[in-house]
């Protein structure tokens, strides 16, 4: 589930907006009155949206955007004539007063966004740094060495063995090479 924080200059109307999206099934994790609060929060999560309005106390929308982490999109609540000098600034604008189904639909389609990249993210593979690599030539060298496997053949062995075990590779390795050392 997308983590939702909610940054409006009346904490009153916060934690009213709040209200609402808990009862359309969203999970808001922090309610606040200033950007650095916004950001204070989003700093300790992977990701998420944070719904603010066009002027904070400490700072503007803009400022709040620049500082928050990757990961996470803006959704601004503001009056027409802001919205319309929003745009093209890679967030999302509603204007006020807003309709609910409004406000449900697009936190629904931003969700599905920040869903994607995660998926994406995932699917990514893994990089590993030099200890990892070194770890897993090692066992592959020892393989060959003992096993008389091309190098293929070990890599293939290792793989199978991870998959089979539900460990990630580098552990594999660690195995074999504490396995065959003996």
């Amino acid at each position: 589930m997308t983590n939702i924080i909610i940054a409006l200059s009346k904490l009153e109307e916060a934690k009213a907006l709040k209200t609402v999206l808990v009862r359309n099934g969203f999970r808001v994790t922090g309610v606040c009155a200033t950007g650095a609060q916004a950001i204070s929060q989003a700093d300790s999560l992977q990701d998420g949206i944070i719904v603010c309005s066009h002027k904070l106390p400490d700072m503007v929308y803009d400022q709040l955007q620049e500082c928050l982490p990757v990961g996470f999109e803006m959704l601004l609540l503001a009056s027409p004539k802001y919205v319309n000098e929003c745009y093209g600034n890679n967030l999302i604008c509603l204007s006020m007063p807003l309709k609910v189904n409004d406000l449900v639909n697009t936190l629904n389609m931003m969700m599905e966004g920040i869903a994607r990249r995660r998926k994406k993210l995932k699917n990514q593979p893994k990089v590993r740094n030099e200890k990892e690599e070194q770890l897993i030539k090692e066992a592959k060298e020892l393989l060959i060495v003992r096993n008389h496997m091309t190098e293929d053949e070990a890599h293939k062995y290792l793989q199978k063995c991870s998959m089979d075990s539900g460990t990630n590779i580098v552990e594999t390795a660690q195995m074999v090479l504490t396995m065959m050392k003996v």
